[in-house]
């Protein structure tokens, strides 16, 4: 546990291309690294982003209809963002890619400082798959998420990939892997310190 007990919020926007309420590897790998986080004092709120109408563009609000408005809220709200994605053909998500599209707009909102409003969050990254891809993905994650002003801990992705050429998922394992298990822990761990040393300590103005 934490010495330092501020609560701090977390928000998984989880990314598979699966609608609720059928069951999620995603989900279930972003909620255990919320469940981690809450060692740390750190409330989790998780959100399957296809359940929502997120509309393709660039910028913060798309009109007619689009939903992303109101994820961008909880996104602004939260010290730490996980974005959660599946694996398929070596790729993330076509949904992960919209989010990431959509996080473009943050770019020109700027706080008084001329910084991203981003500036002093956290960033993570989940994967899950059942052949290799986690390294490639998680590495588009952290220069996304980076570009447009998170700050990405030591360890910044928890993930877990199959053999290849089976179809087991991971929500149909028998347990949690101990590497994919000690990996989140250590991501938890991470990512709450950072978010309280950049709540403590903004980023100077440049």
């Amino acid at each position: 546990m934490a010495t330092d007990t501020t609560t701090l919020t977390a928000l998984a926007l989880t990314c598979s291309l699966t609608p609720s309420p059928a069951e999620s590897s995603t989900d279930l790998l972003a909620q255990q690294l919320l469940d981690a986080l809450a060692e740390h004092d750190v409330t989790g709120e998780l959100v399957r982003v296809v359940d929502h109408d997120v509309r393709p563009g660039v910028l913060k609000d798309m009109g007619d209809g689009d939903q992303w408005s109101a994820l961008r809220e909880k996104v602004l709200a939260a010290d730490i963002v996980v974005i959660a994605t599946p694996t398929w053909m070596g790729q993330h998500s076509s949904v992960c890619q919209r989010v990431l599209e959509r996080l473009d707009a943050e770019l020109s909102e700027t706080n008084d400082k001329g910084q991203p409003l981003t500036y002093g969050k956290v960033g993570c990254a989940v994967v899950v798959g059942n052949e290799d891809g986690a390294h490639h993905i998680s590495a588009i994650l952290f220069q996304a998420l980076n570009d447009v002003g998170f700050t990405i801990p030591a360890g910044g992705v928890t993930y877990w990939n199959g053999e290849a050429m089976h179809t087991t998922d991971y929500k149909d394992l028998e347990s949690t892997p101990e590497k994919t298990e000690s990996t989140t822990t250590t991501l938890a761990a991470n990512a709450a310190h950072l978010a309280r040393l950049l709540r403590s300590a903004a980023y100077p103005e440049a």
